[in-house]
């Protein structure tokens, strides 16, 4: 086997073990940061989605209130909750990056059942409640839903303003429209500075995956081109410092191992392979003198 496919061999060899190392740790490195990607869009949606609550606590509620308490038919507008779930829904649809995303607030005993916290979201609310005093609380990680691999982002959702009190605090207090559209059983006994909800935010983990992916063949595939670049300077060096000058070399010696005492091995530079040279040059001088010896003893006799 020649030098140079030894040297391809051991390249490769050495390649392909650095690629299934370092392509797990790439692997998991670049999960662990898409996830964070993800989580961090999740933080602006609900970002986005408390400052619409805040702004039709404000705004929008004083104005739909006192219709509320004279109609018979309840405006569903006029509760922040229900604000934010539309205005979500349609930002998601108008936003390809957020799509993929679904967000609720789920809560224990909430006005509307769809915002009913299942098994797994009680269990978020619990943990939030267990440190009530723990600022900026934030729970993500994956969880399976119907076979589904779903990766999640929850924070908790603490009542900061007296006004959401006037429909979730007793019965009695809420406007006759909400009552006559919800009842008198669920969504009350909120307290001011009580975590009431969870803000809850999903998306399909193939999302995560799909993220990780594209970023690891990206970087593989420059690993390949920079392998490939690597391989043909490293085959070019050697073919022109090493296999080349070796094969003069040999030329040489094979034309003096014929008598040919005219052949010389040139200027060589001062390294391994210039010394190997220079050893044949003292060979090459050492024979010349052995047979000069040998001709003029034959001479004499």
């Amino acid at each position: 086997m020649k030098i140079g496919t030894k040297v391809n061999l051991i390249l490769i060899v050495v390649f392909i073990g650095g690629i299934l190392i370092s392509g797990t740790a790439l692997s998991q490195v670049l999960e662990h940061n898409a996830e964070k990607e993800v989580s961090s869009k999740a933080v602006v949606i609900m970002q986005i989605a408390n400052s619409l609550r805040q702004y039709t606590n404000d705004r929008v509620q004083p104005l739909l209130l006192p219709k509320v308490e004279t109609q018979e038919v309840f405006i569903p507008e006029s509760i922040p909750t229900f604000s934010v779930r539309e205005m979500v829904e349609i930002y998601r649809k108008n936003n390809p990056n957020f799509l993929a995303f679904s967000y609720k607030d789920a809560a224990l005993n909430p006005t509307n059942f769809r915002d009913k916290a299942d098994d797994f979201e009680a269990d978020i609310l619990k943990k939030f409640r267990q440190q009530p005093d723990k600022k900026d609380q934030e729970l993500s990680g994956f969880i399976n839903t119907s076979g589904e691999k779903i990766f999640y982002t929850a924070r908790p959702f603490i009542v900061n303003q007296e006004s959401c009190l006037r429909c979730h605090s007793t019965p009695e207090a809420a406007p006759k429209s909400q009552i006559t559209a919800y009842g008198r059983e669920n969504g009350f006994g909120w307290k001011l500075h009580e975590i009431v909800a969870a803000q809850m935010v999903y998306v399909p983990a193939e999302e995560i995956f799909k993220t990780a992916q594209r970023s690891s063949y990206l970087i593989l595939g420059m690993l390949v081109i920079i392998f490939i670049v690597i391989v043909i300077i490293i085959n070019f060096l050697i073919k022109k410092t090493v296999i080349q000058r070796i094969k003069s070399i040999a030329n040489v010696a094979e034309k003096v191992s014929i008598g040919d005492m005219e052949a010389s091995f040139g200027k060589q530079d001062k390294d391994e392979i210039g010394m190997l040279a220079e050893a044949f040059n003292r060979m090459k001088y050492s024979l010349e003198i052995a047979l000069d010896m040998l001709n003029n003893n034959t001479n004499i006799k």
